[in-house]
């Protein structure tokens, strides 16, 4: 498995790198990949994922899932680590991705202008669907203590159209009564970009989601204690792995059964980057699993803008 890392939605539209599927050969001379029907007549397979980590870090982690997926597939699977939010809902939209991970509101306008049908998300060592949170820190010291006092200070968000490193973090400040305008909003490029900008005392404040702050914590790029969050978000449904609303439905319904019966040890690496440790198997999700971030992005006024 090859995954690319983050590209120009331009380099996207040209195609990606094909990886091939080997099976193993058996006593009689044949394959286990010979064995299963292929689901790429029409070419490889097409996955997007959001930049919600480096792609250096994010590519490792994902050629074990899609390793395992070509598998079930028999197929080629090429994963893409796309440039920003809104070129993955691009791309999906233009046929250039046959499935996609998504954000919680990255899914939404996916959902609305891409026609991307949930398939599963990432569940929890009993079962349950795994959910994270958004979160606005500051350093120990500061005289900052709620949202309200954000008016005239430095926020560091991750980047627009990001669920907990953009839109949460302005829905906070919104129903507690703070003009955007109040406050110097500054996107920093990307979670943990948000989060070294605190860390390097370059802003008064940062969205640190509860992903980021479990993997800085790992590495021990962030000392906890050192810091303050004052404000949270209430549990956010994981992202949804997708589906392009016109494909072929026998592909679809063997993706996502594939999905659905991939070793856990097959999603251990993404789930650490999704604060799901130990990770259970992908659960099934629809639409209505989503419906509380629908009602988020009407309540804000959201449009393909914002993404």
């Amino acid at each position: 498995m090859k995954l690319s890392r983050t590209l120009p939605l331009a380099a996207l539209s040209l195609g990606l790198l094909a990886v091939t599927a080997c099976g193993a050969t058996d006593a009689n001379g044949s394959t286990e990949a010979e064995a299963k029907p292929s689901y790429c007549a029409d070419g490889p397979v097409k996955f997007g994922i959001e930049p919600f980590e480096a792609p250096a870090k994010l590519e490792p982690a994902y050629g074990v899932l899609a390793d395992a997926l070509e598998r079930e597939l028999n197929c080629e699977v090429e994963v893409q680590v796309v440039e920003d939010y809104s070129a993955e809902v691009l791309a999906m939209r233009n046929g250039k991705l046959d499935l996609g991970q998504f954000g919680p509101v990255g899914y939404v306008f996916a959902s609305e202008q891409a026609g991307a049908e949930p398939l599963v998300s990432f569940g929890t060592a009993d079962g349950k669907l795994s959910t994270y949170t958004a979160g606005i820190w500051v350093p120990k010291d500061s005289g900052i203590k709620s949202v309200e006092d954000l008016r005239g200070k430095d926020l560091a968000l991750g980047g627009v159209g990001s669920t907990s490193g953009d839109v949460l973090p302005r829905y906070a400040l919104k129903t507690a009564g703070v003009p955007e305008a109040e406050v110097n909003i500054n996107y920093a490029g990307g979670h943990p970009e948000a989060l070294l900008a605190l860390s390097n005392g370059t802003v008064d404040a940062a969205q640190i989601n509860s992903q980021t702050l479990a993997t800085a914590q790992a590495e021990g790029s962030f000392k906890q204690e050192d810091f303050r969050q004052i404000w949270t978000s209430e549990p956010i449904p994981n992202d949804p792995i997708t589906v392009r609303q016109d494909a072929d439905p026998e592909l679809k319904e063997a993706v996502k059964q594939a999905l659905l019966n991939l070793p856990k040890e097959d999603i251990t690496q993404v789930g650490e980057f999704l604060d799901v440790s130990p990770a259970g198997k992908l659960l099934e999700v629809s639409k209505d699993t989503y419906k509380p971030l629908f009602d988020l992005a009407s309540e804000m006024g959201l449009t393909e803008k914002d993404v």
